[in-house]
């Protein structure tokens, strides 16, 4: 008697595509692509050459876990550097519901008939508790993700930052070397990712909803400090009443808090993404802070900055990985975590013990 086969999704290749939905004119290439097996000097190339799936390669070794594709990586972002910080980076984020990945959509395929590149690195919550992530992006941007000059790239969040992927800003480095002049970022929208994002971009765009106690949230969540245009989404059909008394009340919000370092005014506009209505007057707005910060040089001195921040968050990083991954400390570790469950320590005596310990080490 024979046995069926059946095929789980989770056994699929991992070179099968993401979306059904892809670009008809790149579906050849990037099946022969994935075929090739190719150097480090090759694979640099291909990616600054535009290859899309080059693109995809370089990402994946820069959000692996291994050691020697870190090493890799690390060398291949190094490669392209030169390449890079010709585009314009921009945030995104809005509580989930808001509306964020229809609007980068809507948003995104706009500025690709505009002739820009525009490539999205959103980042999908994983779950605290099984460690899966549904990276469903590229199913939810089905039109976007058939454009030639547009790139999606799904991440899980990992255990970083508020739920931001551990090496976005490498992934940023990548997409501007392939010739993307629009880097978008979409948070998950919780935690301290909007803070996390708002330290790697030009430009600060928080998505709001109408008439759900948003307007409320947003000023007690202090987001509004760092938004450089706040977005009314569902602008549409009934909505259009609540979302206009929304812009006033976030207009005057704005005047609670002190003139921005940049010296842009924030602005709060409506939209509907599902209509495709207030897009284009986004993207004018966007062009109006670029010159303004540009002509200031706060553009510049905001990425320097930048820089200098994320130096000290990746040497933290490096020293906390190494602290945990010694042997000796995790052994030790172990004894103290059960010292404390018996009631003969406490959490700061413990904690005194092992960093003490890790300086012998």
């Amino acid at each position: 008697m024979s046995k069926t086969t059946h095929k789980s999704a989770l056994n699929q290749s991992e070179s099968t595509p993401a979306s059904p939905h892809i670009n008809a004119a790149s579906a050849g290439k990037i099946k022969a692509f994935r075929k090739k097996q190719l150097t480090d000097e090759e694979l640099k190339d291909q990616l600054l050459a535009g290859n899309k799936t080059a693109l995809s390669r370089g990402i994946t070794l820069v959000e692996s876990n291994q050691v020697d594709h870190q090493k890799r990586a690390e060398k291949l972002v190094e490669a392209c550097l030169p390449f890079a910080h010709k585009s314009i980076r921009i945030g995104i984020t809005g509580v989930p519901g808001v509306g964020k990945s229809t609007f980068i959509e809507a948003f995104g395929s706009y500025l690709v008939k505009q002739g820009k590149k525009v490539a999205v690195l959103a980042v999908d919550p994983t779950s605290t508790i099984s460690r899966g992530s549904i990276l469903g992006d590229k199913t939810r941007m089905e039109n976007l993700v058939t454009e030639e000059n547009a790139f999606i790239r799904p991440s899980p969040s990992g255990e970083s930052l508020g739920g931001v992927a551990r090496k976005t800003r490498e992934s940023i480095i990548l997409c501007e070397a392939a010739g993307f002049d629009i880097i978008l970022i979409e948070t998950v929208g919780v935690g301290q990712s909007e803070t996390t994002v708002h330290s790697m971009t030009d430009f600060f765009l928080l998505l709001k909803l109408a008439g759900a106690g948003d307007e409320l949230q947003g000023i007690k969540r202090g987001i509004i400090e760092m938004a450089d245009a706040i977005v009314i989404n569902k602008a549409d059909g009934e909505n259009i009443k609540s979302a206009k008394m929304a812009r006033l009340e976030f207009k005057r919000a704005l005047h609670l808090y002190p003139p921005k370092p940049s010296d842009w005014q924030p602005e709060v506009l409506l939209c509907s993404a599902l209509d495709q209505t207030g897009i284009s007057e986004i993207w004018e707005l966007i062009r109006e802070y670029q010159s303004a910060v540009k002509k200031n040089d706060y553009f510049n001195k905001n990425r320097r900055e930048q820089n200098k921040f994320w130096l000290l968050q990746t040497v933290d990083e490096h020293l906390k990985n190494r602290f945990y991954q010694d042997p000796k400390i995790k052994k030790a570790l172990q004894e103290q975590l059960t010292a404390i469950e018996n009631n003969e320590t406490t959490p700061f005596i413990a904690a005194a013990y092992l960093l003490e310990l890790s300086k012998t080490l």
